[in-house]
């Protein structure tokens, strides 16, 4: 038969899950996997499963062939089956409104086995409330996982993202470009995997941790707009939203500003949104990095809920406990938020904030609950009823506060936060809550060292007000640094670049590297701005967070075809793994204990 279906082949006219009621009556061929099969006497049915979906087949005397029951009344799950025959309706009383095939089934005629299966070491076919295996015996026996319909769409999301990605960038004018993976080792904030080089005795090669400077001096060299949808790689410790090897976004731009830069992440973003749909509505607000940790205690705040975190300081009397008035005398600050009915709270939920504010390094939690009497709990004491009584607020309010430094009471009171606006009866504002988080501080203290080390990386410019700062009072200055957030992830970076080298080069000085090392390390990137650097910015989406949160799914490793453990292993093939002496020789290397 003729076929306009591209995905028709010499063995199947359609997919298992394509087919509908439009096509009862036609003669079709198709093959997947047995998901499951039901032998009621003579009388088989079997579901079968490709990435489009499950279609039911009936295998009944009369209809198929003899070969073909006997086929049938023999199929283990996951056999690869070829099955032809025709399309019915089924009765009303049988259809199946869960699957859009759930409508029709296929009257086999004939049936034969491509693909002989082993008992599964994983179901791939769950029943109703059955849990999944566990997820290091799923990563070890990930090509069976991934049947699974759940991953199979997470998966077919993750494409249509990136089409939609690309789609977008080349109608706005950028250019997909390819930057290498074999680069030179540089500082980003993260650990390097090295690759020793056979052919140059001792020296290595680096994976990127990003194409920042070579995105850099592809504007330098007058391409004007660039993106790639990029593999990076840094070696660091897992979590459930990072992984080894990861996909970005990248993107650079010349002759922009800050907000030319924002305005095209804002687009890509609605456009990926869409793509899931959902309708975004933009430009997002924005907020200064210091607001952003004011008002939230965190860089990526989620703005889906309110509970905004206050400053309690100007309120504390004489009758606060020594500990509070010590604490704000010596330059602290009695900050905290206020949970609507949650004067309701029990004492467990209350010990459930202390333990979050305590796992936040707070040496502990103030807690008050205003009564129609007034307010009540250890707070009264700590706070001071003269506080209190400033501070006023609604019968059924919760105050939980924190005393100390900012850099205590903002991680402390978002750890708070965060647990609080899961008590029932707090309003969700928003869906989805977008925002920029910009003006970033330029540097930070290393805890260890004491030294200014870059907050992001290296070639993001001082905001142009912070000039004068560098070489006095480094720790003053802003960088021209923005974060894209969603409902409190961070969903990616972008700054306005340095083009000045001998402001690339005061830089690298602030952090202690030497003219003679920075021609070293950075020469290529320092005689490239030396060419004629247009002013340019750029960012960087983390696509695999972008999918994860796109399909709803609780890991990367959901969203990735074949992630790592957090153990850095990858499970299903073995790796990392020893080799033999005579590769590491031909490297140059030796192992040492």
């Amino acid at each position: 038969m003729t076929s306009t279906n591209p995905l028709a082949t010499a063995l199947r006219t359609h997919l298992c899950g394509s087919l509908r009621e439009a096509h009862v009556g036609e003669r079709v061929r198709v093959g997947g996997w047995v998901h499951r099969a039901r032998n009621l006497g003579g009388l088989v049915f079997v579901d079968l499963r490709d990435r489009a979906g499950l279609l039911q087949v009936s295998f009944a005397p009369g209809t198929a062939t003899p070969e073909a029951l006997a086929v049938a009344e023999r199929l283990g799950p996951e056999t690869v089956v070829l099955v032809e025959g025709e399309v019915v309706a089924r009765p009303p009383e049988g259809r199946n409104p869960e699957l859009e095939t759930g409508a029709i089934e296929l009257r086999a005629v004939s049936a034969r086995v491509v693909g002989p299966a082993v008992t599964p070491a994983i179901p791939v076919a769950r029943g109703k409330g059955e849990k999944l295996a566990a997820e290091e015996l799923r990563l070890k026996h990930r090509i069976l996982d991934l049947r699974r319909p759940e991953l199979q769409a997470n998966l077919i999301m993750r494409h249509r993202l990136l089409q939609r990605t690309r789609s977008t960038m080349s109608g706005l004018g950028f250019l997909e470009i390819e930057t290498p993976i074999l680069t030179k080792p540089t500082p980003e904030g993260a650990r390097d995997f090295l690759v020793p080089s056979r052919m140059h005795k001792g020296e290595f090669f680096a994976l990127p941790q990003s194409p920042q400077i070579y995105k850099q001096l592809l504007m330098v060299a007058g391409y004007d707009r660039y993106f790639q949808v990029a593999r990076c790689f840094r070696d660091e410790d897992l979590r459930a939203d990072r992984q080894l090897e990861f996909t970005q976004i990248d993107l650079e731009a010349s002759f922009v500003s800050a907000d030319d830069v924002q305005a095209v992440v804002e687009t890509i973003l609605v456009a990926l949104w869409d793509e899931a749909g959902h309708a975004i509505p933009s430009p997002f607000p924005r907020l200064t990095w210091r607001e952003a940790m004011e008002r939230f205690g965190v860089d990526k705040p989620d703005l889906r809920y309110g509970l905004e975190i206050e400053d309690l300081s100007a309120y504390i009397g004489s009758d606060a406990a020594p500990f509070v008035s010590d604490a704000v005398s010596g330059g602290g600050r009695v900050r905290g938020i206020r949970v609507p009915l949650g004067a309701e709270a029990s004492r467990k939920e209350i010990d459930a904030f202390t333990g979050v504010a305590k796992d936040a390094k707070a040496g502990g939690l103030i807690w008050a609950k205003r009564t129609e009497a007034g307010w009540e709990g250890q707070g009264v004491k700590a706070i001071g009823a003269t506080a209190l009584a400033a501070l006023g607020g609604a019968p059924g309010e919760l105050l939980l506060a924190v005393v100390g430094a900012d850099a205590v009471t903002s991680p402390a009171l978002h750890a708070v936060r965060s647990l609080a606006v899961k008590r029932p009866g707090i309003p969700q504002r928003l869906a989805h809550a977008f925002c920029w988080v910009v003006d970033f501080p330029l540097f930070e203290r290393d805890t260890e060292s004491g030294q200014h080390v870059p907050a992001h990386h290296p070639f993001t410019s001082p905001h142009a007000d912070d000039f004068e700062f560098l070489e006095r009072d480094p720790g003053r200055c802003r960088a021209q640094h923005y974060d894209a957030v969603y409902n409190g992830n961070e969903l990616g970076s972008g700054s306005i670049r340095i083009t000045d080298p001998a402001v690339q080069g005061l830089i690298f000085r602030l952090l202690g590297i030497d003219p003679e090392d920075q021609q070293r390390r950075f020469g290529f990137l320092l005689d490239g701005l030396a060419a004629g650097a247009p002013p340019h910015g750029g960012f960087a989406l983390g696509f695999d967070r972008i999918a994860m949160l796109l399909a709803g799914a609780p890991s990367l490793r959901d969203v990735i075809a074949f992630p790592k453990t957090t153990a850095a292993r990858a499970l299903f093939e073995g790796a990392p793994t020893p080799v033999k002496a005579g590769d590491l020789q031909a490297l140059h290397l030796t192992i040492t204990d």
